[in-house]
C-alpha cells in the first residue's frame, strides 16, 4: 500500500516536472516571438495544444511555441465555448469592489441575489434583457448606464434616467415601455462607466457581472439568469 502511494506520488511529481518545464520552454518561445505578458500556460482538452493566458485574452500554442492561434475552441459535441467559458473564470472581477455608486440601482423582493451590468439605452438586445428581468425576481441589480451604442443620445438619456427621483422607476419606464423622459438637469456618470467597461474590456452590451465576478457578454434569457443567479452566489 505504502509503496503503491510513493510510486503515485513519485509519478505525479514528475509529471508535474515535466509540465513545469513544457510551460518554461513555450514561454521563452513566445517571448521571443513578441507574445509578452504571459501569466499562466496551462494544457488545453486537445493534446499538444497549449492554453496561453495573458492579462485579457486566451490564445492557444504548439509545445514549441511556433504557432499561435487566436480564437475561440468549442466543444462541438456539447455545443459550448470552451474559451467564452475559461475567460468568465480567468478574467472574474472582484464583486465587491465595483464602483457601485455609478450605478442605477434596482431592488427586486428581497434583493437576497446580486447582479451588475452595463446597458446602453440605445441597445435592442438590452431592452430585450431588460423584458427578461421582469420575471426575474428576488435580486439587486446595478444598472452601469453607458454609451457603446447611442453615443450622444444615449448619454442624455443616461442624464435624463440619473436627474430623475426615482431612478429605477425611470429606468424602467425608458427601457420597458419606451417613454421619453424629461431632459435632465444634473451631470450624470457616464465618463466614469465607459471608463470602467474600459478597463474591464467590456466593448459591448449587455454585459452581466454576477456576484462571484464571472462576466458574460450577451443577452440571457430569463431561464438561464435564474440558474445563473442561483449557481454564481
Amino acid at each position: 500500500m505504502l509503496k503503491s502511494l510513493f510510486f503515485a506520488l513519485v509519478t505525479i511529481l514528475f509529471a508535474q516536472c515535466a509540465m513545469a518545464e513544457t510551460n518554461t520552454k513555450l514561454q521563452n518561445s513566445l517571448n521571443k516571438n513578441g507574445v509578452r505578458d504571459i501569466s499562466q500556460i496551462n494544457k488545453s482538452p486537445i493534446a499538444g495544444l497549449y492554453e496561453v493566458v495573458t492579462s485579457d485574452h486566451i490564445y492557444y500554442a504548439d509545445e514549441n511555441g511556433e504557432y499561435l492561434i487566436d480564437g475561440s475552441l468549442f466543444d462541438l459535441k456539447a455545443r459550448r465555448n470552451l474559451t467564452d467559458a475559461r475567460a468568465r473564470q480567468l478574467f472574474a472581477v472582484d464583486f465587491n469592489k465595483l464602483p457601485l455608486e455609478l450605478a442605477v440601482k434596482i431592488v427586486k423582493g428581497n434583493g437576497s441575489r446580486k447582479l451588475a451590468f452595463f446597458s446602453d439605452p440605445n441597445c435592442g438586445w438590452c431592452k430585450k434583457l431588460e423584458h427578461e428581468l421582469q420575471s426575474v425576481n428576488n435580486v439587486t441589480m446595478y444598472v452601469f448606464i453607458s454609451t457603446h451604442i447611442g453615443g450622444r443620445d444615449s448619454e442624455e438619456k443616461a442624464r435624463a434616467v440619473w436627474c430623475s427621483k426615482d431612478r429605477a422607476k425611470a429606468w424602467d419606464d425608458l427601457m420597458i415601455d419606451g417613454a421619453t423622459l424629461p431632459a435632465g438637469n444634473c451631470a450624470a456618470p457616464t465618463a466614469k462607466v465607459m471608463e470602467l467597461a474600459k478597463k474591464m474590456k467590456v466593448n459591448g452590451t449587455p454585459a452581466l457581472i454576477f456576484a462571484n465576478g464571472e462576466i458574460n457578454p450577451g443577452y440571457m434569457p430569463a431561464a438561464d439568469l435564474e440558474k445563473a443567479l442561483d449557481a454564481k452566489k
